[in-house]
């Protein structure tokens, strides 16, 4: 990289971005954002405790009342700016960004900071339609039409795998459809998301629309979620923490919008191109070294395909580059932390009672050891009602499973709590069209596994939570619907006193 900002340098005001400006929390407790890749400490920062909160949403409701008083075209404006700043800085938020998660830098440049340039681009374009119905005279003597207005104040809770794509997809629906919002990244990976809010200042977006607070989760979290002046609260992270988002929000008849883990399926039928499906699922099963809850972690084969698909992941996942996330040759790079490498770790060793470690099930030595790397590791044997086929390793570990029918693989890749995604290998149209009919998830590829875009929504079904990121589906979701009517003839509501008291 050409130009490496010095973080310290950039965060020595603190780690809290309110009202338009850097501070430090007020918790009294700090953290460390450490390099994953070597184990060096990168930021040591004052953590953010209830009081940053209370005054980060009272920035965000101080602004909310110009901001939703925008016109559309000025909010657009405003996101098309930011989407040139992001561009601009692309370099410096790649780096950030795989200092932070250990990410290669080819993903980081090559999809997390596009890709969120890309849908900063799609929602500024999305400001200039949000719409109501058209009107009509569906009760005689009235008018109705429907508006959509903005909601209010947005808390938000981002997680660690994608820090940069997920602020985004956080943000910019809530502030183009005219929404203020506080977000709370994970505490392991604030920087991406605190330079974003300052890239959006840069743009001319107004102080106190985009505020972010870097806490613990018990403590900011909790408290976010459960604020009176929050309107909507949208959290991504796993399913267990996202019952308790649920049961806070509650208390205060919030909107909600969650995203939470998924398992999914990887369906290849007896027709399928093997080669094509192996490379495909040791792609979607590495993604961001498997810390992804769309990636592939169960693959069912069709027993006629299952020994030669197997034996090629096998060694496809053996020819993966472990190595420094800043040098090219690198394709996988460390968990997010050794907390995380060691719940991997953890899985594995359990599942070596009851199935067989085909290839990976360790952590390298020599100049990787100090970084908490995993290597890619598949999985035979497991029967499907044990832990590594029914929980969310979040690693990269594929566990493949052979089946006979397809009404058994279909049954089979739909029998765990989560519906988030899934994927079918097939040449046949007709069995394209039944699995993508019949697989229980928010996102069905066929032939491919974990492309997105910008104008198509992401979300899941079943345990993997409820709304949609991206796509104009989100963006509908940080509004609310009021239905407006008319008396057209200045005589309507008299009628409707005399058809309920009387003529009198």
């Amino acid at each position: 990289m050409g130009n490496r900002f010095q973080v310290k340098d950039r965060f020595a005001d603190g780690a809290q971005y309110i009202d338009g400006r850097l501070r430090p929390g007020t918790s009294g407790r700090s953290h460390t954002v450490v390099d994953p890749a070597t184990g060096q400490d990168v930021l040591t920062y004052e953590l953010a405790g209830p009081a940053d909160v209370d005054e980060a949403v009272a920035a965000a409701k101080r602004a909310f009342p110009a901001w939703s008083a925008a016109t559309p075209g000025e909010r657009s404006d405003a996101l098309h700016r930011l989407a040139a700043v992001l561009a601009e800085q692309a370099e410096d938020f790649a780096y950030a960004e795989s200092l932070q998660c250990g990410k290669p830098l080819k993903l980081t440049t090559g999809f997390d900071v596009p890709g969120t340039i890309d849908n900063t681009a799609f929602f500024a374009g999305a400001a200039r339609h949000l719409q109501g119905q058209a009107a009509g005279e569906y009760s005689g003597d009235h008018t109705s039409c429907v508006r959509r207005e903005a909601i209010g104040v947005v808390g938000s809770i981002a997680p660690w795998n994608y820090p940069l794509q997920m602020a985004a997809w956080k943000i910019l629906p809530a502030v183009a459809a005219g929404n203020t919002i506080v977000l709370k990244p994970a505490e392991l990976t604030p920087l991406t998301s605190l330079m974003f809010a300052q890239a959006a200042a840069e743009a001319g977006i107004p102080d106190g629309v985009i505020n972010i607070v870097t806490g613990a989760g018990r403590d900011a979290g909790e408290h976010l979620v459960g604020h009176p002046d929050v309107a909507m609260t949208s959290f991504t992270g796993s399913t267990p923490v996202g019952r308790r988002v649920a049961e806070i929000a509650t208390a205060t008849v919030k909107r909600l919008h969650l995203e939470l883990g998924g398992k999914a399926p990887f369906v290849v039928f007896d027709d399928a191109d093997v080669e094509a499906a192996a490379h495909g699922a040791v792609a979607a099963s590495l993604i961001n070294t498997g810390q992804d809850c769309t990636a592939a972690t169960r693959a069912y084969v069709q027993r006629p395909l299952f020994e030669a698909f197997t034996a090629r992941v096998a060694e496809l996942m053996e020819t993966v580059r472990l190595g420094d996330p800043f040098a090219p040759t690198t394709d996988l790079g460390p968990l997010v932390s050794h907390v995380q490498r060691d719940r991997v770790a953890a899985f594995v060793e359990r599942a070596r009672a009851y199935a067989t470690v085909v290839t990976g099930g360790e952590t390298p030595g020599g100049d990787l050891a100090e970084g908490a790397y995993y290597r890619p590791t598949l999985i035979t044997g497991a029967p499907q009602d044990s832990e590594v086929v029914q929980s969310e390793i979040f690693g990269p570990v594929l566990v493949a499973l052979p089946f006979d029918t397809d009404d058994e693989g279909l049954a089979l890749a739909n029998d765990t709590p989560y519906g988030l995604a899934a994927s079918a290998w097939t040449r046949d149209l007709y069995r394209a069209n039944r699995a993508t009919r019949e697989l229980k998830a928010g996102c069905v590829w066929v032939n491919d596994h974990i492309p997105i875009i910008s104008e198509m929504p992401h979300g899941g079904y079943k345990a993997s939570g409820f709304g949609k990121d991206m796509s104009s589906y989100s963006f509908e979701e940080y509004t609310q619907v009021k239905h407006v009517m008319y008396d057209n003839t200045a005589v309507a509501a008299k009628d409707w006193h005399r058809t309920i008291f009387g003529d009198r």
